[in-house]
Order: C-alpha cells, then structure tokens, then sequence
C-alpha cells in the first residue's frame, strides 16, 4: 500500500515537472515569436517609408525611382513568427541596397537632400532599423535563454518529445557593419 502511494506521488510530480517544463519552454517560444512578429513590423514599416521616399525622388530621377519601387515591391516579402533569421536577412539586405542606390540618387540632387519631406523620411527609416535593431538584440536574448533551456538537465530529456528545438540566432548584417553612421 505504501509503495503504491510513494509511486503516485513520484509520478505525480514528474507529471508536474513535466507541464512546468513544457509551460516555461512554451513562453520562451511564443517570445522568440513575438519578437520576430515585432521586427517584422518594423521592417514593413521601414519599406513603408522607403517607398514613399523613393516617390519623393521620382521627381528627380524618375526612371531610377521607378526601378527601385518595382525592385522593393518585388523582393519584399512579410515577416512572421515562423520566418527564420536568413528572412531577416534578406530583407535588410534589400533594405540596405535601396539605401544605398537612394544615397546615389540624393548625392546627385541636393535640394532632393533639402526637402523637408525627404529629411522625414530618411529620419523615418532610420527610426525603423533603430527599432529593428533593438529587436534583434530581444530577439537573440530570448533564443538564448530557449536555447540554453534546452541544452540543460533534465529539461533536455523531454523538450524534444514535447516538441521543442534550438532556434537560430539574427546573425549582423555585414554591409550594415562597414556602413557609416549617416549615409545622408
């Protein structure tokens, strides 16, 4: 009888290590989500802005302007909670690459650098990769946190039956890393 009563107890709670185990691993995930939800608003936002300006610039260069609408529209693609960070990526990389050619086109018209909505913009894109950037680092700080929960005794013995994995990590942009502080 008290063999019986000692195994109910010991598997009881093993059944609630297990459901403590599989809540703590569950908000790790849904804050990893989360914040890729987060930096795939910010990163909309940010092609939001860079599409406007670039109608500011089509008064300048307007076949240039023009290409470089078709190409964000094209190669902009919507961040979610299941996009991995190469999506990340490559987002930013056509965010950085329409920066670069807008630099081009601004260096060449400096009352398009004066504009008064041109400077907005620019201070508005800028607010977006601050605002993605941050984000990242939450992003990174929280698969941390999964990751080593993950790797550590004894939530390593049941996280991958309960369905959980290591996350990849935003790895910095290398373009962005040689960038000036201001391209404008």
């Amino acid at each position: 009888m008290t063999i019986g009563i000692i195994i109910a107890v010991v598997l009881a709670l093993l059944a609630v290590w297990v459901v403590n185990t599989r809540r703590s691993l569950a908000a790790m995930d849904e804050n990893i989500d989360n914040t890729m939800n987060q930096i795939g608003v910010q990163l909309s936002s940010c092609f939001d802005a860079l599409i406007t300006l670039l109608g500011l610039t089509k008064g300048y260069a307007a076949n240039e302007s023009q290409t470089l609408i078709e190409t964000v529209k094209s190669r902009r693609s919507v961040i979610a909670a299941d996009s991995t960070p190469e999506d990340v990526l490559k987002q930013e990389g056509v965010i950085s690459e329409v920066l670069v050619r807008i630099s081009v086109v601004a260096g060449e018209f400096p009352e398009l650098k004066a504009n008064e909505n041109y400077r907005k913009c620019m201070n508005a894109v800028d607010r977006y990769e601050k605002m993605v950037c941050t984000s990242r680092l939450i992003y990174n700080d929280s698969v941390t946190k999964l990751n080593r929960s993950l790797r550590m005794f004894p939530a390593s013995l049941i996280a991958g039956i309960l369905g959980f994995h290591q996350r990849d990590y935003l790895e910095t942009v290398e373009s962005k890393a040689d960038m000036p502080a201001s391209l404008f």
